[in-house]
């Protein structure tokens, strides 16, 4: 789990495609130690460290991963947020963030002010129930505070903090950001009509009393 607080920011080293999938390596920034095996956040998917190697960290995705989030289009000059996973007795400075991409939106508008920028995006309507006003949402691994919301649209503010310390003050109008939705929602949901609009498959089709054992 993470909290959706950024630690630090960075470009990617090098992209390989390689069967099954694509692997992303980096430089580790001053101050972020990673260990393989570990989890961190990258543009809020959860990512398995594989190599750690001469200052380089690497995460393998697969199809799946690359189906539902931005990682398969990102460009060279793409920033990427990336916080290590919270520890028990941690202080949650956001909101708690699985790391699991439901979707993506995309930006359709930026409102420059002196001290915020607001920016709205487009996203699918199946989504949008999920998302309330004055509610938490992760956006590339961001946790933010929904501003509005409307049929097919959300929006959220950015203090000068979040501008400069993410990459959220570095996209523009038509690019895409990968979408956690607040899993209250989807638990509420899911005791209400017993069972995940978001993802059916989670309820197998021949039901099975669980076992202790």
């Amino acid at each position: 789990m993470f909290s959706g607080i950024v630690e630090k920011t960075t470009n990617y080293q090098e992209i390989k495609k390689e069967k099954g999938g694509i692997r992303i390596s980096f430089k580790i920034t001053n101050g972020f130690k990673v260990k393989e095996g570990e989890s961190v956040n990258v543009d809020g998917v959860c990512s398995t460290v594989e190599k750690v190697k001469k200052g380089i960290f690497s995460f393998f995705y697969m199809p799946e991963t690359l189906k539902k989030t931005t990682l398969s289009k990102i460009s060279k000059v793409h920033t990427f947020n990336l916080e290590r996973p919270l520890r028990l007795g941690s202080l949650v400075s956001g909101h708690l963030v699985a790391g699991h991409i439901d979707t993506t939106a995309k930006v359709s508008n930026i409102k420059k002010g002196k001290g915020s920028n607001v920016i709205k995006f487009q996203i699918s309507e199946k989504f949008t129930k999920y998302i309330i006003y004055k509610g938490s949402i992760a956006i590339n691994g961001v946790s933010l505070t929904v501003t509005e919301v409307g049929k097919d649209f959300f929006s959220v503010s950015l203090i000068p903090y979040t501008i400069s310390h993410t990459n959220l003050g570095q996209i523009r109008i038509g690019d895409s950001v990968n979408i956690e939705i607040d899993q209250i929602y989807k638990y509420v949901e899911k005791l209400i009509r017993g069972k995940y609009s978001l993802n059916k498959s989670a309820y197998p089709k021949n039901k099975q009393n669980s076992q202790n054992g």
